[in-house]
């Protein structure tokens, strides 16, 4: 299915520059452009210093671009009406520790603008919804760092927002606090709401986003949809059964990773010697179990453009 024609959220030409006293300016970001669409996860990823956190806080206000366009939902991402539909959650979401869970998130409706019943209503169902309906009562000073970030998932939830902004939303949980924030997230996509999400977890984003992002030196290093990204390297994985105990010399000679195990053969060709692959199988009287295309782990992929000099891993 194509996307949407316009995009929910939308960064042409990000710059940010920091002035130095003691020489030629910093650049923190140079050159980033990227859209999201509803109903669609892009994850934004990049080693420390890439420029994720100074683009989000561009968008998001927080920090004066040196240039670029910022829009949510087709306004200046900067007015009040675009922030109003807006969700966010820090890397670490602070709240005053002496209030409680439901204190603090009726003090963040009342911020939005909400009635007070809505409030009420919709404070209830957001705790339910991170796992903290049992501590609505509970002083936040009492809450673990994995509570307070489920209640930071709450907050950016509260006002039904159409625009999702999440820096490192699996940071400070554990394995089923991690597997809470991805149905969550899941759950905002299927309801159409346009969600972004800077992570460090590769196999979280790879498990939740549509497409990604990758940012080195402060500009876009790679770009696309993840399965594209993760098959760029043109290869598809054959099994085949039969074949004997050793692979034919011509065959074996088309092949990479190359394993046996339970009388099945397992490997993987170019995608341009598929057909000949399958061939060399059937003339020495073998079958064919399984043919897909051979699919990287986004882990891999990363690993591969810091190999290539694509992603810089000490960017500062």
């Amino acid at each position: 299915m194509s996307p949407p024609t316009a995009p929910a959220l939308r960064v042409v030409g990000a710059r940010k520059q920091y002035e130095s006293m003691l020489g030629k300016p910093k650049t923190a970001v140079a050159d980033v452009s990227l859209e999201v669409y509803p109903g669609e996860v892009l994850g934004l990823l990049g080693p420390n210093g890439a420029g994720k956190t100074t683009t989000l806080k561009m968008l998001l206000g927080i920090v004066r671009p040196s240039g670029g366009e910022f829009e949510i939902l087709g306004r200046p991402a900067r007015g009040p009406g675009a922030r109003a539909r807006l969700g966010f959650l820090p890397e670490q979401p602070y709240f005053p520790q002496h209030v409680t869970a439901a204190e603090a998130l009726r003090l963040y409706g009342r911020l939005l603008g909400m009635d007070r019943r809505r409030i009420i209503s919709r404070s209830r169902e957001m705790l339910e919804e991170v796992g903290l309906g049992a501590e609505a009562r509970t002083q936040l000073s009492k809450f673990s760092r994995g509570m307070l970030q489920r209640l930071g998932l709450a907050q950016a939830l509260l006002g039904e927002p159409e625009v999702l902004i999440l820096d490192e939303p699996a940071s400070g949980l554990d394995p089923i606090g991690q597997r809470d924030v991805r149905n969550t997230v899941l759950k905002m996509r299927s309801a159409g709401t346009a969600v972004l999400l800077s992570s460090h977890q590769l196999s979280e984003v790879e498990a939740v986003c549509d497409r990604v992002t990758i940012l080195s030196r402060g500009e876009v290093a790679a770009s696309g949809d993840i399965g594209d990204l993760l098959n760029a390297a043109g290869r598809t994985s054959v099994r085949a059964r039969g074949v004997g105990e050793a692979l034919p010399e011509t065959l074996a000679a088309l092949a990479e990773d190359i394993a046996f195990s339970g009388g099945v053969w397992m490997f993987a060709v170019r995608d341009e010697d598929v057909r000949r692959a399958l061939e060399m199988v059937w003339e020495c009287g073998g079958s064919v179990v399984a043919v897909e295309p051979k699919r990287e782990s986004l882990e891999d992929y990363f690993s591969v453009m810091l190999a290539r000099g694509g992603v810089d891993p000490d960017a500062a």
